[in-house]
């Protein structure tokens, strides 16, 4: 069953990656839906759970699909899912949204999630700096993220909810018994762990058929298909009028992409940074996080994002993949 598998993957690559990311991005929304219910029924509070299930699950794509690169020696790929994946996130889902309604930045974004996604970008940099990513730096993004969600505790705890985003994943979670929640729980979670399998392993043909790098296809392909849960949450959420959470969603998503995506490979094998992974990669999704708080703060600046700065970060999306595939 497995060489069959492995015979498909090799044969036909990006039908594996298709079906791969159908797949994975099903299962990872399964999965947090089972184990939020199955948390609730044991009485853990709503914060904890949308500090954890909820928040940290929405990057469940991301993060095992990257434990699966690190744990098969390709932490390359994994490092490029976590960067690409902020890349188009910022470029592409809030680019692509922007164009179809102009996106208000909700109060708390602007006081508490951008000013935390400079920090957590600022702190990934400084791991980077000496180009390589080890132990002690994942180390360092992981207690990023505990003093986030540490931070977001406190907060929950004295206003009596948790951030727009998350509290609204949180109302719309399904009411579930213990052992049904139980057999979805089991459910999801072979069919995330096939399935992110079949995305590793289609992403690393991709890359000997083209000849270029499993860095490069993590950057594009494969952030492209783990950044499409946000694509089609932010563009619901405008669709159904809640316009002021799409901002929010993608921030806290690259937050997490940044302290525990990113952390995974660095825990499991020291990883050698490449220079161009600093100047053009990580200088990419530095330069979009600063279109982003020049949207949000800049002088004279309406606290939106328009269609036209939609038309600039997805101008700018298009470019640097044009000018990945040409190098």
């Amino acid at each position: 069953m497995i060489d069959q598998l492995y015979g498909l993957v090799h044969e036909y690559p990006f039908f594996a990656l298709i079906v791969g990311f159908s797949a994975l991005i099903w299962s990872a929304d399964r999965f947090v839906h089972a184990s939020a219910a199955a948390a609730k029924n044991l009485g853990v509070s709503k914060i904890v759970i949308g500090l954890t299930f909820v928040a940290v699950g929405t990057s469940a794509p991301e993060i095992v699909v990257g434990l699966q690169d690190s744990l098969g020696g390709r932490g390359q790929l994994a490092i490029g899912n976590a960067i690409g994946s902020n890349i188009a996130n910022i470029g592409l889902v809030l680019g692509i949204t922007a164009l179809v309604r102009p996106l208000p930045f909700a109060t708390t974004t602007l006081k508490r999630e951008i000013p935390w996604l400079i920090g957590a970008t600022a702190l990934a940099l400084l791991c980077l700096l000496d180009r390589y990513l080890g132990p002690l730096d994942g180390l360092a993004l992981l207690g990023g993220l505990a003093f986030l969600l540490y931070r977001l505790a406190r907060i929950g705890r004295h206003a009596g909810e948790l951030p727009d985003n998350i509290q609204s994943e949180l109302d719309e979670l399904p009411d579930m018994t213990m052992v049904i929640a139980g057999l979805w729980f089991l459910a999801a979670l072979v069919v995330l762990l096939v399935s992110s399998h079949l995305v590793v392993e289609g992403a690393r043909e991709v890359a000997l058929r083209f000849g270029v790098s499993e860095f490069v296809v993590g950057l594009t392909v494969v952030a492209v298909g783990t950044s499409l849960p946000e694509l089609s949450v932010t563009v619901t959420a405008v669709l159904r009028g809640h316009a002021d959470m799409a901002i929010g969603n993608v921030v806290g998503s690259n937050i997490l992409n940044i302290l525990a995506v990113l952390a995974v490979p660095a825990l499991l094998a020291q990883q050698e940074i490449e220079v161009a992974v600093l100047w053009r990669d990580y200088g990419l999704m530095v330069a979009l996080t600063a279109l982003l708080i020049l949207f949000a703060y800049g002088i004279g600046s309406r606290k939106i994002i328009t269609r036209f700065e939609g038309a600039v970060l997805v101008t700018g999306w298009v470019g640097y993949t044009y000018l990945i595939y040409h190098q």
